[in-house]
């Protein structure tokens, strides 16, 4: 499923195989959370911004319009129409964002629904039967995500917690799949990392969801608010305990420097709603560093968002027709700034795909590492 193509120091160049397809690795996965990209882009669309898989979320399909209801239509590709591959998140962090609406016991976790306050409750079971019947390629596993900072003590049993949780989360899909009644019959699971910024709690952990053989392993719980420096320690910390032949996940990053920065240290999969979310309040992403596109110095600016992008909105609008937009408050300007910052990961995450393949990432990474975070 998953095999390594080229290294380079700790990155990887490699292809992961799922049924819906082939993704080439490094990758960043385009957030849909909702069976939808925020900013008015279809699915179909996504083939053309470059996008390889597509990341759905369990917790909020499951609230509206019901899993069982996509099962229904034959799972999520065929509901929001991707024939490409599917990654769903457990919906273990939105559940756990939800501080005073829920309660977390053994069996799972009981919560009210952020939509209209009905009672939910969701374990590793439920988790696993709600992300078959989405049908999609990747199952991610139920877990805790503690906030940082947590006293080391309640991290410590979080992560025995998230552990158990795995082994349930393993035992029930590998029932679903058996059944005959799966919408997608060779769905696998990723686990996931946990131990927030406590090194020798994220080893132990590592270690132990290590032994599990599952198909992929994410390093969840970062990206909430600890600094990148602290974010990277993590990384080193478990990549070496991670197993070489399965896919590394870091969930919920981030900016393109953390994307260079993850893949110098062994990252494959990416995720993260900043390049939508960015866009749709026009701060937009340029192989010089990221504009605000509703300056002033913009409004009679002919040139495209980047004269280096190929995407649809620089081939076709002014920085001054995009800047109008966004002043007179167009619906279109948010969909035009999600447009091209979704183009411009995917093109990033295709240029160290590049330079991994030439040996040339380390030279990458020096001229774009920091030039790509860098506000003009």
């Amino acid at each position: 499923m998953f095999r390594v193509l080229k290294t380079e120091g700790h990155a990887r160049r490699g292809e992961f195989i799922c049924p819906h397809g082939a993704v080439q690795t490094p990758v960043f996965m385009n957030v849909g959370t909702q069976g939808a990209i925020k900013g008015g882009v279809s699915a179909p669309e996504l083939k053309e911004l470059g996008c390889q898989i597509e990341l759905s979320n369990t917790y909020h399909l499951h609230v509206r319009p019901g899993d069982e209801l996509i099962k229904r239509r034959g799972g999520l590709h065929s509901f929001m129409n991707w024939d490409g591959p599917v990654l769903t998140d457990s919906g273990g962090f939105q559940i756990f964002s939800l501080a005073d609406l829920r309660k977390i016991r053994e069996e799972g976790v009981s919560f009210n629904s952020h939509v209209d306050g009905r009672k939910i409750f969701m374990g590793p079971e439920e988790s696993m039967r709600i992300q078959s019947n989405l049908g999609s390629d990747v199952a991610m596993a139920f877990d805790e995500c503690v906030k940082i900072p947590s006293p080391y003590e309640y991290v410590d049993e979080s992560c025995d917690r998230t552990y158990r949780w795995l082994c349930r989360c393993k035992e029930e899909l590998e029932r679903l799949n058996s059944t005959g009644d799966a919408v997608n019959p060779g769905q696998v699971l990723f686990g996931i990392n946990q131990g927030a910024t406590f090194t020798d709690l994220r080893i132990r952990h590592m270690k132990q969801i290590a032994e599990l053989d599952l198909a992929g392993y994410a390093i969840g719980g970062l990206a909430v608010g600890e600094s990148h420096r602290e974010m990277y320690d993590t990384i080193e910390a478990v990549e070496e305990f991670m197993p070489a032949d399965k896919p590394r996940y870091l969930m919920g990053v981030g900016t393109p420097s953390n994307i260079i920065e993850g893949v110098y240290r062994g990252v494959d999969f990416f995720d993260c709603v900043m390049p939508s979310r960015n866009g749709r309040h026009g701060h937009l992403f340029t192989w010089d560093g990221i504009i605000n596109i509703i300056n002033a110095k913009y409004a009679e600016d002919d040139g495209p968002i980047d004269e280096n992008c190929t995407c649809p909105v620089c081939r076709s609008f002014s920085r001054a027709y995009i800047r109008h937009l966004f002043k007179a408050e167009e619906i279109l300007a948010m969909r035009l700034g999600a447009v091209h910052n979704l183009f411009f990961y995917n093109s990033l995450m295709t240029r160290i795909r590049t330079a991994l393949d030439e040996g040339t990432f380390s030279n990458f990474r020096r001229q774009y590492s920091e030039k790509l975070d860098k506000r003009i």
